[in-house]
């Protein structure tokens, strides 16, 4: 994935476009990948500096250097760098500096510091060279890491993967991504909207004339650090790809100075049948974690990844992680949707959501981070929450799940 400083962009009054290659520079950019890969290839077992250093050498003109430091940086995200040294390289390198320290303390005035002295003491000593000390002190170290392998595709494969990279970090800079999306088959839909749920974006959903569009916040948007939250956001596009048709327009901000831009892209044709989410191993950690638990308990309750989409038209939808269907009483069944992550604003969205009528038992899971108390879904609504602090307990859900099935939807 690019950064933004390495993405080819103009602006057209308020809105940011990317430069996009014709067929003139798609050759161009093709030459300099294939370039860039040959000499990466050549380079197993050397430093990640001698690396870059072989590609900072191509030669390229000067309008190329941006173009030419991308598609370096797309390579280099498909190296594999490591020290893999034997030894504790920091504990090596503060013994050596304690060691050095000592000496100088004792020095008399006018002596000379020797520094292979204390080298060769402690080569000596884990029998081996002084120059392999030497080499081994900053072993650690980005630079002095070694190349293991390079799994880069083919020249014009990684020069087709760029126009999306560039994308993907531009939204980087984002403070909103509005998508309006369309897909072929209901399968695809829910593929959709549990990526994005796996993918932890903060965001909201509601059906339009022609399909849903999706809200999210972008990182920029945040008040903590966003670097995280923006690769998540990043990796939608390969999701809306497989959409029959989508139309994405972000606000970003964008530049040293951030000003305030807007950034629009669409595509159709993707798709439409992946399935991405099929089972529990695709979800998210807190949510695999918690169906393992509940299924060691070993009760009356089958649980399964959720294929539903709860929809309460003109009110809003919810799509659900988790069903819990009852082996004992025939039909009955609960959803659960964990929400540890999201903002107060969704949370009482999910509220509203019950109290307007959705009939299915619904059990929100919410981290109690929020500050929203357990009560504000009480009596006989069929929906209830469940505020957890750092974990959620599979046995605290069953319970909260026993009860919402007693009750009438």
């Amino acid at each position: 994935m690019l950064t933004a400083d390495l993405v080819i962009a103009r602006r057209r009054g308020r809105q940011l476009v990317l430069s996009m290659l014709d067929e003139p520079s798609g050759r161009r950019a093709v030459e300099i990948a294939g370039e860039l890969i040959r000499r990466v290839r050549s380079l197993g077992g050397r430093s990640r500096e001698e690396v870059d250093a072989a590609m900072k050498s191509v030669d390229v003109a000067a309008r190329e250097h941006r173009l030419k430091d991308g598609l370096a940086k797309l390579i280099l995200d498909c190296c594999q760098f490591d020290s893999s040294e034997d030894v504790d390289v920091p504990a090596l390198r503060r013994d050596v500096f304690a060691r050095a320290s000592a000496v100088r303390a004792a020095l008399s005035v006018g002596d000379h510091f020797d520094r292979e002295i204390v080298l060769a003491a402690i080569a000596a000593e884990r029998g081996t060279t002084s120059d392999e000390i030497d080499r081994l002190l900053f072993a650690d170290l980005r630079g002095a890491q070694v190349l293991r392998a390079c799994d880069a595709p083919d020249a014009e494969t990684l020069v087709g993967r760029y126009p999306r990279a560039q994308a993907q970090a531009v939204l980087l800079r984002a403070t909103r991504v509005t998508v309006d999306i369309e897909c072929a088959s209901a399968l695809s839909l829910r593929t959709v909207f549990r990526r994005l749920k796996f993918l932890r974006l903060l965001h909201t959903i509601h059906r339009t004339d022609r399909g849903y569009q999706v809200i999210i916040d972008g990182p920029f948007s945040l008040f903590e650090s966003a670097t995280k939250y923006g690769l998540q956001l990043a990796m939608v596009l390969p999701v809306l790809e497989t959409c029959k048709v989508w139309v994405l327009s972000a606000d970003v901000l964008w530049g040293k100075d951030r000003t305030p831009l807007v950034f629009q892209m669409a595509g159709d044709g993707g798709s439409p049948d992946a399935d991405w989410t099929s089972d529990i191993s695709t979800s998210s950690d807190e949510v695999r974690d918690l169906a393992r638990s509940f299924e060691a308990l070993g009760t009356d309750w089958r649980v399964s990844p959720a294929s539903e989409i709860l929809d309460l038209p003109g009110v809003g939808l919810c799509i659900p992680d988790l069903v819990f269907e009852s082996r004992r009483d025939h039909g009955a069944r609960v959803f659960l949707e964990v929400m540890g992550y999201w903002s107060r604003s969704a949370v009482w969205q999910r509220i509203e959501l019950v109290q307007a009528g959705l009939s299915a038992r619904l059990l929100f899971a919410v981290s109690s981070r929020l500050r929203v108390s357990e009560e504000v879904l009480g009596g006989d609504l069929p929906g209830a929450l469940y505020v957890y602090k750092r974990t959620m307990s599979a046995r605290s859900v069953l319970e909260r799940i026993e009860r919402l099935a007693k009750r009438e939807r």
